[in-house]
């Protein structure tokens, strides 16, 4: 897949084939929750995080610090996953143990950046590619609009909890994934990924847009 994708700039400029537009939405995603984690510090990671979707594992609060460990495993596994391998092929245990180590947010960068740049080679024509998971098979394009709205929403909680009263998700990135998504949302939300939706005012930021659409509050903390 790689190959076919071509080569591309680390802002998604087209130098070979095009960047799949959900791929540089993950990217988006992937770049706003990196600079959201790096803003923890160790006496925040008992911060209890509500629950962010109605999946199993995902559905109960947990501590923050457990949820940032949960995201560099599911992280760790975006290439092998893009390249269209099955976990027994990658080796099942690949990522398990402390993929976070001595200095935790180095390797976050280090995961985000091999994702990324294997999120980068996925071309226009690469999003009815298989991805390989336990319980079946998805499209690339289902994939990576399952992991940029699980970042999207990681990055929008974590930073609330950590005191910012502004959503960091852009309006860059909020607008097409709220484009992408919403023809969809009644899918989105019987997979668990969305809630009902909260009442859209008439004028309303796109990450806000975005927010409300998929059943969260802007501002959960209440400021």
């Amino acid at each position: 897949m790689g190959g076919r994708a071509g080569r591309f700039t680390r802002r998604g400029e087209e130098l070979g084939s095009r960047m799949l537009r959900d791929a540089e939405l993950f990217v988006m995603a992937e770049v706003v929750l990196v600079e959201v984690l790096g803003r923890i510090r160790d006496k925040d990671r008992e911060i209890v995080i509500p629950p962010l979707f109605d999946v199993p594992g995902a559905d109960e609060a947990a501590p923050l610090w457990q949820l940032v460990e949960r995201y560099a495993y599911d992280d760790a596994w975006v290439p092998d996953m893009l390249a269209g391998r099955t976990t027994t092929e990658a080796g099942p245990d690949s990522f398990d143990g402390d993929l976070l180590g001595a200095n935790p947010q180095d390797s976050i960068r280090r995961i985000a950046d091999a994702a990324c740049a294997a999120a980068r080679q996925v071309g226009d024509g690469d999003g009815d590619n298989v991805v390989h998971f336990s319980y079946g098979d998805v499209s690339v394009r289902d994939y990576l609009r399952r992991i940029t709205i699980d970042r999207s929403l990681l990055a929008h909680y974590v930073a609330t909890y950590l005191g910012s009263t502004a959503c960091p998700l852009t309006e860059e990135l909020a607008r097409p994934l709220w484009e992408l998504t919403a023809p969809d949302a009644a899918t989105w939300r019987s997979l668990g990924f969305y809630r009902d939706p909260l009442p859209l005012p008439e004028h309303v930021s796109w990450r806000d847009r975005f927010l409300l659409s998929a059943g969260h509050e802007p501002h959960p903390l209440g400021h």
